[in-house]
């Protein structure tokens, strides 16, 4: 037999291989390649648990927004009826000021037509004793004269008063 360079590199190889399976390397790489699958399992099991929480974060986030959406609309809708409310009772108000207004204007009005009146007769008043007491000086002489004059102008102011 022939022994050149390859048939020790073969044999060397051999010897080799057979050392590391006596050693039981095989063994130290299978459970290093072991805990690095076990590792890359937990690790994409954390990975899948925080995707699954971040999205149940999610969820949760989107239900609030729309919660606060949905209580956004109810408090606009709130102050807009409250504006319409207050725009009614402040119109209410407006419109009971304005006859409180017109009824004391119509109050003013009718006593000073009254105030009027009252000055009217009284002047028509004092202008008939004075024309009544004209005539009368004018036609009736003396003393009794002169006490029925009296007399008849006390009963007409007393009497047109």
């Amino acid at each position: 037999m022939h022994f050149d360079a390859e048939f020790f590199v073969a044999a060397g190889f051999v010897l080799f291989v057979m050392l590391l399976g006596y050693l039981g390397v095989h063994r130290t790489i299978t459970a290093a390649l072991d805990g690095r699958i076990k590792k890359i399992e937990s690790e994409l099991a954390e990975a899948k648990r925080l995707r699954e929480e971040a999205a149940a974060v999610l969820a949760s986030y989107k239900k609030k927004a729309a919660d606060a959406e949905i209580e956004a609309a109810s408090i606009v809708t709130q102050a807009k009826a409250e504006a319409e409310n207050l725009a009614k009772e402040n119109a209410a108000r407006m419109a009971d000021f304005i006859e409180r207004r017109r009824k004391q204007a119509e109050a003013k009005i009718a006593m000073a037509e009254a105030q009027a009146t009252a000055d009217v007769r009284a002047a028509a008043a004092d202008a008939a004793v004075r024309a009544a007491e004209t005539v009368i000086r004018s036609q009736t002489t003396g003393t009794a004269a002169e006490n029925l004059v009296a007399s008849g102008i006390q009963d007409l102011k007393r009497l047109l008063n």
